[in-house]
C-alpha cells in the first residue's frame, strides 16, 4: 500500500486551520495533544517553560504560549537590537524580547494565520508596547529585508513547516552579518514513517514534522550558518549537530537550536 505524501500546500492549511482554531476558541494545549495517542512527546507546552516571570503579561498573551521552550534564555537579547520572531502565534516571546531590546530596540513578529495576528495585536494595544509590530507570512518567503535582523527567535514552529531548508535559507538571508539564530523546537533521532508524516493533526500537532538533528544540522550548514549546535532540553552536555543520521524509529525531543551567520556583527 503506497501513502501519499501531502503536498507543502496542504500541510500549510492543516497548520493554519489548526492555529486559527486555537485562536478563536482560544484553547490551550499543543505538542499533538489532539493528535492521538499513538505519538509520545517529551516537550510539553505553556507559559511554565518559561525561565523568567511573566505574570505581567495578559492571561490572552500567557494562555496561547504553544511553544516547547524558552528562547529567550538561549537569545542573549541587547537594548537596541532588532528581534525577529518566527512563528509569533499570540505575541509572549515578542513582548518578552521587547522587554530585553528596550525602546530603542524593534521586534518583528511573522505567523501566516489571521486569527492569531488578530490576538497578537490586540495583545499589544493591551501592553501599549510600541517597538513591536506583527506581519503576515510564511516563514518559508519571510516579508523581511535582507540583512536587517540582529536575532531571530522561534518557539516550535519551525517543525510545522514542510520546507525546513527553506526557512534556514530565508533566516540566513534577513540576518545581518554576525547575526544570531535562537531556536526552542521539537527534532527527532530518527525519521517518522510517511504513513505516519502523512497524519495532518500529528503534523499540526508539533509531532510528524519534526525532522532528525543531522538533517537539521545540514541544512542549516547549507543555508550558511556556522556555530552550528543543537542540544536536548535540559542536557546541554550533549552536542547533537555533528551526529549521522539515525537508521530507526523516531525518537522526538525537544531542543535548544543555535547559530550564527558569518561576519562582523554591526
Amino acid at each position: 500500500m503506497t501513502t501519499k505524501t501531502a503536498s507543502n500546500e496542504q500541510i500549510h492549511l492543516a497548520v493554519q486551520e489548526r492555529y486559527g482554531r486555537i485562536a478563536t476558541d482560544f484553547q490551550t494545549g499543543c505538542c499533538a495533544a489532539d493528535a492521538g495517542a499513538d505519538y509520545v512527546e517529551e516537550c510539553g507546552c505553556g507559559a511554565e517553560l518559561y525561565d523568567v516571570d511573566v505574570s505581567q503579561l495578559p492571561a490572552d498573551v500567557t494562555g496561547l504560549s504553544l511553544g516547547c521552550g524558552d528562547p529567550i534564555a538561549i537569545a542573549s537579547l541587547e537594548p537596541g537590537q532588532t528581534v525577529l520572531d518566527l512563528g509569533s502565534g499570540g505575541g509572549i516571546d515578542c513582548f518578552l524580547a521587547a522587554d530585553r531590546v528596550g525602546p530603542t530596540g524593534h521586534v518583528i513578529g511573522v505567523d501566516m494565520t489571521p486569527a492569531m495576528l488578530e490576538k497578537a495585536n490586540r495583545n499589544k494595544a493591551k501592553l501599549g508596547v510600541e517597538h513591536v509590530e506583527f506581519r503576515q507570512g510564511q516563514i518559508e518567503a519571510l516579508p523581511v529585508d535582507d540583512n536587517s535582523v540582529d536575532v531571530i527567535i522561534s518557539n516550535c514552529v519551525i517543525n510545522l513547516s514542510p520546507d525546513k531548508a527553506a526557512v534556514f535559507q530565508e533566516a540566513f538571508r534577513v540576518l545581518k552579518p554576525g547575526g544570531r539564530l535562537a531556536v526552542s523546537d521539537m527534532v527527532t533521532r530518527g525519521k517518522f514513517t510517511a504513513q505516519k508524516r502523512a497524519d495532518m493533526s500529528a503534523w499540526a500537532g508539533c509531532i510528524t514534522g519534526a525532522e532528525d538533528v543531522a538533517d537539521m544540522a545540514a541544512w542549516m550548514r547549507a543555508a550558511g550558518f556556522s556555530q552550528v549546535s543543537i542540544q536536548k532540553k535540559g542536557d546541554a552536555d550533549v552536542e547533537l549537530a555533528n551526529v549521522e543520521p539515525h537508521a530507526g524509529p523516531a525518537e522526538i525531543f525537544s531542543a535548544r537550536i543555535t547559530a550564527v551567520k558569518p561576519g562582523a556583527a554591526s
